[in-house]
């Protein structure tokens, strides 16, 4: 049996943290993890004429995972961090590598070949990126996942591009913090079930994922049939690319055709485990830590 194949489509950039930079972005941090777990694994995005960008390129190289990354002359992709009266808060800078990646016959061809797209709406805050993400998704195989982690950050966001998006998914991932951002939006009311379901019929989506961070998480499918895991307890190192290593391990397991619920219990597994480590990219243990069986936490 070949392996399946993953693409993902979006942000690449260093997070600038007071104790030095990190590399990172959530498209990116999905296909290590697809790769950690047995998925052929490419990352599309776009990096600067720059040092930063030679660095990134060397960073991503180094950690084992495949990547299509454009030059162009637009500066590498950072996260800055600002102090407000001492107090940390994060700018995603503008007008960077990643705003302007360019639809090319080689991206195409790689969308193409996939079983899986993985994409968010930070990189469509460009019209550049945006347009290239969107015609992409037009160019995957019948039966591909199309997996959409919606990823809001800060107000680089709309209901309309939100709405052009969810029309291309198949899966759609949501946390319940952007859930109630949704809700008033789309006029979506009820409990998280019923809401999940509202999302699945509206869209025509295969799959609708809620997680809960340190609470639960719900996968519905289109048949209704439902998984809920209560959030293992672990000690936390950081949550950097949690909910990424939960979409890469999960798309991992449905494309290696495990159930949704053993699919579910695994991707919450990686997780858990990604936040006993430090970064997004940490190096995978002989055998992920069965936390929820262990703590009792599915039903």
């Amino acid at each position: 049996m070949t392996q399946p194949i993953v693409v993902s489509l979006g942000e690449i950039l260093w997070d600038m943290l007071p104790e030095g930079k990190r590399a990172g972005g959530a498209p990116v941090n999905f296909t290590y993890h697809a790769a950690q777990n047995g998925l052929v694994g490419r990352s599309i995005s776009a990096i600067g004429n720059d040092s930063l960008g030679d660095e990134l390129e060397a960073a991503v190289k180094n950690a084992g995972i495949d990547a299509i990354l454009q030059r162009n002359d637009y500066p590498t992709g950072t996260v800055g961090v600002v102090l407000n009266d001492g107090i940390p808060s994060y700018e995603i800078v503008q007008g960077v590598a990643w705003d302007h990646v360019a639809l090319t016959d080689e991206l195409i061809e790689a969308v193409s070949e996939a079983d899986a797209v993985c994409y968010g709406s930070l990189a469509c805050r460009d019209e550049e990126s945006k347009n290239t993400i969107l015609e992409l998704l037009k160019h995957t195989k019948p039966g591909a996942l199309k997996y959409y982690d919606i990823n809001i950050r800060g107000d680089f966001f709309s209901k309309e591009l939100i709405e052009a998006q969810l029309e291309a998914a198949t899966v759609f991932k949501i946390n319940d913090d952007e859930l109630e951002l949704l809700r008033p939006m789309f006029g979506v009311e009820g409990s998280d079930e019923e809401a999940c379901a509202w999302f699945i019929k509206h869209y025509d989506l295969d799959y609708m994922i809620l997680t809960g961070g340190s609470q639960f998480s719900i996968i519905m499918k289109r048949d209704g049939e439902t998984s809920y895991v209560k959030t293992p307890r672990i000690k936390v190192a950081d949550t950097v690319g949690a909910g990424d290593s939960f979409s890469g391990a999960f798309t991992s397991e449905i494309l290696k055709g495990s159930s949704l619920h053993d699919a579910h219990i695994y991707a919450c597994n990686v997780a858990a485990y990604v936040c006993t480590q430090s970064g997004a990219w940490p190096e995978y243990p002989a055998e992920i830590p069965n936390y929820v069986h262990q703590q009792g936490l599915d039903k």
